[in-house]
């Protein structure tokens, strides 16, 4: 019997054997030896790259942007692509030239947004080229967004009859194979992704025989699982797209990684004499709680006007105090409205990199992809190095300086995801906050 995560695989035999060699440890014991396999995973956006890294658990870089090599033999490697808002034609080229860096990785996956927002149709038909199928399950259950019947629920509603897109500029789709719009897909229903690994596989390979590109349900991370190793069985051919909750289940079967791999709440790696310069970027109604919580604690907080912000006219302080938490976030007047967020985003990000500019380099904590990835831009930074996770999707990772950057998407966290990130890399600054619950 082969083990996996302290319990059995569920593997077929001849699967198994893909990703564990029985060590024996003492006589009648085994556990599983875990060659590292080589991803290739591409994202819109430098939030959802950094989830992925974290959740794909493979030793690796992320890269802002296609890179001139690909690195090590041995790394994975996750690309930012920064795509979200390009336009179709231009993130189907970017996707193309990312592919051209497939040689010897074993996983090819695209990471898509949950709500499936972005270029997802025009990527998804350039990440489908030179491959056998795509096999698609884009549920994230941690957050409680489901596919049932190859619709995207959000805790139980349609996305189409929510308003999570009250910030793009068109409708919901209603499927996600209305957003497939380039591949010929197949839906895959609950009670065949559930129908065992061996025969999930089969079907899969079936589709493929047939020119069609599955769309998998899932609910569970149990699903996600099994979506995962039927396509792992069925060899490189077979490229994945997903979400975090896709790329997570990916993790729990090419590498293992101790769980100490989360980020511990004192980081050995932080450095308190940075300041820390907080940039919100997200429209979320929850980042105006999160923020109070740091102003509690005495955080600096700066509420830029959209105006002056485009101008260049906002009032800063002249450096970031040592020691201390300053939070840098947009105003709503006038409203932000889709047409001006890109424009906002870089301004925010001009503004960032100005202010930390003077004394020492900060720390970051960047949430909304947008603002990250224009942030990081705009100070030149081109690499990183994912570390661990505050809590899910708020990840730290390391620049080549040494800073501490944590990114995390607009929309995830509640209202004390701020106040966790603050904890886990000032403690010293929440220290009173110990025994409450981060």
């Amino acid at each position: 019997m082969l083990w996996h995560r302290g319990g059995p695989t569920g593997l077929p035999e001849e699967f198994s054997v893909l990703l564990h060699e029985e060590v024996p440890v003492t006589p009648g014991a085994y556990v599983p030896h875990v060659t590292p396999q080589r991803v290739l995973a591409l994202a819109d956006d430098l939030s959802g790259a950094a989830e992925t890294a974290i959740a794909l658990r493979v030793p690796g870089r992320l890269s802002l942007g296609v890179p001139t090599s690909p690195g090590p033999a041995d790394a994975s490697l996750v690309m930012d692509l920064d795509t979200r808002q390009a336009g179709p034609d231009t993130a189907a080229e970017a996707v193309r030239d990312a592919l051209a860096l497939t040689a010897g990785h074993r996983l090819l996956f695209k990471k898509v947004d949950s709500l499936l927002r972005g270029n997802v149709a025009s990527e998804a038909a350039a990440f489908a080229v030179g491959a056998r199928a795509v096999v698609t399950a884009t549920a994230l259950p941690v957050l409680g967004r489901t596919v049932r019947d190859g619709i995207v629920h959000l805790r139980g509603a349609a996305l189409h009859t929510t308003d999570a897109w009250r910030a793009e500029h068109r409708p919901p789709p209603q499927s996600v194979a209305a957003v497939l719009t380039g591949l010929h897909t197949a839906g895959v229903p609950l009670c065949t992704v559930r129908s065992g690994v061996g025969h999930l596989s089969s079907h899969l390979r079936d589709l493929a025989e047939q020119g069609r590109h599955a769309v998998c349900d899932a609910e569970t991370d149990d699903d996600l699982d099994a979506v995962a190793a039927a396509t792992l069985a069925l060899g490189p051919g077979f490229r994945a797209l997903g979400c975090g909750g896709l790329a997570a289940a990916f993790g729990r079967l090419l590498v293992q990684r101790a769980p100490e791999a989360d980020v511990p709440s004192t980081p050995r790696s932080h450095s308190p004499k940075r300041p820390l310069l907080m940039v919100v970027g997200t429209a979320e109604p929850t980042a105006v709680a999160q923020i109070a919580q740091l102003t509690a604690l005495g955080a600096h907080h700066f509420v830029l006007p959209t105006r002056d912000l485009l101008d260049g006219t906002c009032t800063l302080p002249a450096t970031l105090a040592p020691n201390g938490i300053t939070v840098l976030s947009i105003g709503n007047t006038p409203a932000v409205t889709p047409s001006s967020s890109r424009r906002l985003a870089d301004a925010l990000a001009r503004t960032a990199a100005r202010l930390s500019a003077e004394g020492p380099a900060p720390d970051l904590v960047l949430t909304g992809g947008e603002t990250a990835r224009r942030t990081l831009d705009a100070l030149g930074v081109a690499e990183l190095t994912p570390l661990g996770q505050v809590h899910h999707g708020a990840v730290l990772s390391r620049t080549a300086d040494g800073r501490s950057v944590v990114t995390r998407p607009g929309s995830f966290g509640d209202t004390r995801s701020l106040l966790r990130i603050a904890h886990a890399l000032r403690p010293a600054a929440t220290a009173h906050l110990e025994g409450e619950h981060l």
